[in-house]
């Protein structure tokens, strides 16, 4: 079976971050294994507080982990501070080879800072020279790139040729994008690639179940390239994924609810004895 590192913050709610993660994973049918970056004081109704881990420990799991299994694919989420984030980046070169998805985790969907702003520097200047795949919203590709946020089409391609080009000056020619666009009137994904992109059309869910897309989205891209699915393909099953998840949802909470992760899976019963 393969196996998935997902590094991002804990959400008691379940409806994103690290259980979210490996939940998509699950789903997916790879094996999913978690670094935790910062403890979180949340509900389906919002953020109240974030503790961050320290990066010492940070390091040291994912260095414990490291020598106990190889990973066949690495998803990148939440990480809070430029601290983190070093650590991070130092400990992916002892990963050469290995897929990474980032999911630039800026804010909360209630508006919780997730980022802090040196961190937001580091990734606009050099941060982007390991991922080999990066899943913004239009907010956070903004961001990103120091730019006004995409509001057609036109204006996402732009964008993402801004990411691609930031990447290349850090010395990553090869960064792949799939700039989501479930914030924009239409919900359509842009991915561009070296060499190629293409428009994934989508469809607006009536729902309030919306908690997690994005970590959602970041995770089953990077379960299906975990089992070797192009990543072309990759992006188009994550967003079918997500989009069913969406649809499959219950109510959960007083808030924005949780995905329904397990849409494809039959409850489990005990057979007869």
């Amino acid at each position: 079976m393969p196996i998935a590192l997902t590094i991002a913050g804990f959400d008691p709610s379940a409806g994103a971050g690290v259980l979210a993660d490996v939940k998509t994973l699950a789903a997916h049918g790879v094996y999913g294994m978690a670094c935790v970056t910062a403890l979180t004081v949340q509900s389906t109704q919002g953020v109240r507080r974030v503790e961050p881990v320290a990066p010492a420990v940070i390091r040291e799991t994912l260095d414990c982990l490291a020598q106990d299994v190889r990973f066949t694919a690495i998803k990148i989420g939440m990480l809070g501070s430029l601290a983190v984030l070093e650590a991070v980046l130092d400990w992916l070169q002892s990963q050469p080879g290995v897929p990474v998805v980032l999911d630039p985790i800026l804010r909360s969907s209630s508006g919780a800072p997730l980022l802090d702003s040196a961190g937001l520097a580091r990734l606009r200047n050099g941060g982007l020279a390991r991922a080999d795949w990066i899943t913004p919203n239009l907010a956070e590709a903004a961001a990103l790139v120091d730019g006004p946020i995409a509001t057609n089409p036109a204006e996402m391609e732009r964008c993402t040729r801004a990411l691609q080009a930031q990447a290349a000056r850090a010395g990553n020619p090869r960064l792949g994008v799939v700039l989501t666009g479930g914030h924009a009137e239409r919900p359509d994904d842009y991915v561009a690639w070296p060499g190629g992109c293409a428009w994934l059309p989508g469809e607006r869910v009536d729902t309030t179940a919306t908690h997690g897309t994005g970590c959602t989205f970041s995770s089953a891209l990077t379960a299906q390239l975990a089992l070797g699915t192009e990543p072309v393909e990759a992006a188009r099953r994550a967003k079918y994924y997500v989009t069913s998840a969406l649809q499959g949802a219950e109510p959960i909470g007083q808030g924005a609810g949780p995905l329904n992760h397990f849409w494809a899976a039959l409850p489990f019963r005990e057979p007869n004895r």
